[in-house]
């Protein structure tokens, strides 16, 4: 399962209530992509920090020219990149939730961060192996460098 499975939506309950509808809690969700991606005056409903927390989300991560947008899988790639960019800053599972709580209004568990940044580990490190064996030192140094990013 994808990380992005894992990533919902932060006060679920009391955003379905104001918006008068109910939403599935996973953040990447068709109905809330929907609502994230066309919210119009739905968001009028909703309170000014979460209006804006929901439209910094949608401006972060939807925002592409995309036929498909917001199924096209941008979204879910651009979270990623947002993810690992955390990790690479030095912060530990932990504060990746509490920061992506702060600024988007969503969260995941620690276990579920913590996973999901081995697992790139181990694929760095597979990435890494296979470089070597093709004799791609530049790929082989790139990849390294990115696995003691998010090891360190």
């Amino acid at each position: 399962m994808a990380i992005t499975d894992k990533i919902y939506v932060k006060n679920h309950r009391q955003l379905s209530s104001q918006l008068d509808t109910n939403i599935p809690k996973g953040v990447f969700k068709g109905a809330t992509l929907d609502m994230l991606f066309n919210g119009g005056e739905a968001l009028e409903k909703l309170d000014e920090t979460t209006r804006e927390r929901i439209l910094d989300f949608s401006k972060d991560f939807m925002d592409c020219g995309c036929d498909n947008s917001p199924y096209c899988g941008h979204p879910e790639e651009k979270f990623v990149r947002y993810l690992l960019e955390l990790r690479a800053q030095g912060l530990r599972p932990s504060a990746i939730v509490d920061v992506m709580g702060d600024d988007y209004m969503v969260y995941a568990y620690e276990g579920d961060v913590l996973s999901f940044l081995d697992d790139s580990v181990r694929t760095l490190e597979a990435m890494e192996e296979l470089t070597r064996v093709e004799g791609n030192e530049e790929a082989r140094k790139a990849a390294k460098r990115e696995k003691e990013t998010l090891s360190g």
